[in-house]
């Protein structure tokens, strides 16, 4: 049995795409992360904490830091939190300050969190929106990534899965 030239070329094309595609999605933890070629310097990081105590973390270093951006009324940011809130729970050593960007409401703030069983995760808020401009961010979930020397190394526009292994190896690198 003679096999013909045109079906070893189609079986080597389709041989070629599966594999590009398997490299292609360990690589490509998620399209939403824009990774800053350099680092940027953050001049000032306060919002308050949930008892309206001032949280300053400008010069704050040696951790890995990520401040999610989100509202009670964001359907991309209530399917991403049980990802946020297990990330916190696997690696504590990764700081996570889940920033609520409405008018501070604590009876509407944490009856969402008991809707999705959030139990690793404070709640803070930004009333005055500060945070907001010096991010420059355009709409919710988002996501700032600080690195271990206070800066910020990435921005996750949009909703993603924390909890997804790529995504955790892409931060095991700052780690």
């Amino acid at each position: 049995m003679k096999i013909s030239k045109s079906f070893k070329i189609y079986t080597l094309i389709a041989v070629i795409i599966f594999f590009t595609q398997q490299v292609f999605a360990e690589v490509n933890y998620s399209k939403n992360i824009v990774v800053h070629k350099e680092p940027i310097d953050i001049k000032e990081l306060k919002f308050i904490d949930f008892d309206f105590n001032e949280v300053d973390l400008t010069n704050k270093k040696g951790n890995i830091v990520i401040l999610n951006f989100w509202a009670t009324w964001c359907a991309p940011c209530k399917k991403e939190m049980p990802s946020l809130d297990k990330l916190a729970q696997l690696y504590p050593d990764i700081k996570v300050y889940a920033i609520n960007l409405e008018k501070p409401n604590k009876e509407k703030t944490l009856e969402f969190f008991k809707d999705l069983n959030i139990t690793n995760l404070k709640i803070y808020f930004d009333p005055s929106f500060n945070l907001v401009k010096v991010f420059n961010m355009r709409g919710m979930p988002t996501s700032i990534l600080i690195d271990k020397n206070g800066k910020e190394f990435a921005k996750i526009i949009g909703e993603i899965d924390f909890s997804e292994d790529s995504f955790i190896n892409f931060l095991k690198k700052y780690l």
